[in-house]
């Protein structure tokens, strides 16, 4: 692994969190991040829904069966996509949660990716919990917080993948 990339290959899917609350500072840290991510021509067709309030936490965590995290931690990022705007909605909003759980890392802060789309009945779930207009379909949900758990760094390079030139 190279050290120059350390922030990386810490990245860890994170599930269980301290009681500790993210800061107003560091959310801004990580919702500029998603919005330093590349999008096609530059539509970036992102919104984020910045969920702290635990009752909402909790709502989400019922509404998606592998969520059961958000209901312990600081907060939770729905990042959602405009199709309407650009038909490239899915990859411009899944570089935009990658940054921002890379942020997470950088900051010490733990998080994991919750898939929500291209499941319907969980777009429509979340859509309704967070009171999302038609037109918004959530990608994903994050869960954010202090790390209560500890992952080594790792990479997952498996030469078998690469190819070269061609196939």
């Amino acid at each position: 692994m190279d050290a120059r990339l350390s922030f990386i290959f810490a990245r860890r899917s994170i599930r269980h969190y301290t009681s500790e609350p993210v800061s107003d500072a560091d959310v801004q840290a990580l919702l500029e991040a998603g919005m330093a991510a590349p999008s096609a021509r530059n539509t970036k067709p992102w919104h984020f829904v910045v969920v702290r309030d635990r009752e909402q936490l909790r709502r989400l965590a019922n509404v998606h069966p592998n969520a059961s995290m958000l209901d312990g931690a600081a907060l939770g990022i729905a990042v959602c996509g405009e199709p309407r705007e650009s038909e490239y909605w899915v990859q411009d909003t899944s570089a935009a949660t990658e940054n921002i759980l890379l942020a997470a890392t950088a900051l010490g802060l733990g998080a994991v990716w919750i898939g929500v789309h291209p499941k319907p009945d969980r777009e429509q779930k979340v859509r309704e919990v967070l009171g999302l207009p038609e037109h918004i379909t959530p990608l994903c949900l994050i869960a954010v917080g202090h790390p209560a758990e500890e992952k080594p760094p790792r990479t997952q390079y498996d030469p078998s993948r690469v190819h070269y030139e061609r196939w």
